[in-house]
């Protein structure tokens, strides 16, 4: 038993959502239109800005980074799940395992600064509104938008590194239905407690900047429109700024939970439930939020409509 237990694991075993076999079928189909949706909604998101003038402006190139991330998100954890519905052997190599949290970390992180670049441009176009074309020029919006995915990368970087001092030798099940790091923390035979250090100082630093400069820039944006006192500013703010605030609010709560909030060994299944939400759903969700609530969206919608007619 101690040669058996002390064996390194090169490979995984993911539970998934559920180990009912009745459940399988319906669940691949249901995942299966989500994961259609959700491409087709980001994609084309991204290709009717790209075709469209009167979409290349900063607020637009943002969105257009934020749709690649959430099809990039969803592409990292759906196939493999989709895969796992069907096939009889749901193993997975060690390598792949860090390939899926690597390019899970850099989608989720590089989201976050998006969303907090995002809210900046809004507090400068709202606040600031003559100075806006000098400050958010087009160099600073490539800028703002090659760091966030530089910030993406560096921080899965560092949490990629520190995975590779451990050594996999306890069980090789993993409760969930993709590569997280906690999960895989919990399989590790080598001392993770620096992991766990490490994981909770960067995320939760991260996590807080960006939810600061969130509400930092929308509460001066409201104080700004409350100042005017102008009902049609009200309305045009809102209708602005209400799905990047939908956005927000809908993206950071689940990541708050997975990877700020302590542990418990009794919360596997409430952990599944929200990274279910925060790579499915959210990605889904995104690209209708940003589509309904902005009336320069559905004007090229129609356009295009229009033109297809």
């Amino acid at each position: 038993m101690e040669k058996e237990n002390s064996t390194i694991l090169t490979e995984f075993v993911l539970m998934g959502l559920t180990d009912r076999p009745e459940w399988k079928i319906p669940l691949f189909l249901v995942f299966l239109v989500v994961y259609l949706i959700t491409m087709m909604g980001n994609l084309g998101l991204i290709a009717l800005m790209w075709n469209n003038p009167h979409l290349h402006t900063p607020m637009y190139l943002f969105l257009g980074c934020s749709a690649f991330v959430d099809a990039c998100l969803s592409s990292t954890v759906t196939p493999k799940m989709l895969a796992s519905f069907l096939a009889k052997s749901k193993m997975i190599s060690l390598s792949e395992c860090m390939i899926q949290f690597f390019s899970l970390a850099f989608s989720g992180t590089t989201e976050c600064f998006l969303l907090a670049t995002m809210a900046y441009d809004r507090y400068i176009a709202i606040c600031n509104p003559l100075l806006y074309p000098v400050i958010m020029t087009k160099r600073l919006c490539i800028q703002l938008s090659v760091w966030s995915f530089v910030g993406g990368f560096f921080h899965a970087l560092i949490h990629e590194g520190f995975l590779f001092r451990l050594t996999f030798c306890k069980s090789n099940v993993i409760h969930h239905f993709y590569c997280d790091i906690i999960p895989l923390l919990k399989t590790s035979c080598t001392d993770a407690s620096i992991n766990f250090l490490m994981l909770y100082i960067f995320s939760g630093s991260i996590q807080v900047f960006t939810i600061l400069t969130v509400l930092i820039s929308y509460t001066s944006v409201l104080f700004t429109v409350l100042q005017n006192k102008s009902v049609k500013g009200i309305r045009k703010v809102f209708s602005t700024c209400g799905a990047h605030l939908s956005s927000v609010s809908l993206y950071f709560g689940p990541l708050l939970f997975l990877y700020v909030t302590p542990r418990y060994p009794q919360a596997d299944d409430q952990d599944m439930m929200d990274s279910l939400f925060y790579t499915v759903i959210i990605p889904l969700l995104n690209p209708i939020i940003y589509s309904l609530r902005n009336k320069k969206v559905i004007e090229s919608l129609n356009k295009l409509k229009k033109k297809k007619c």
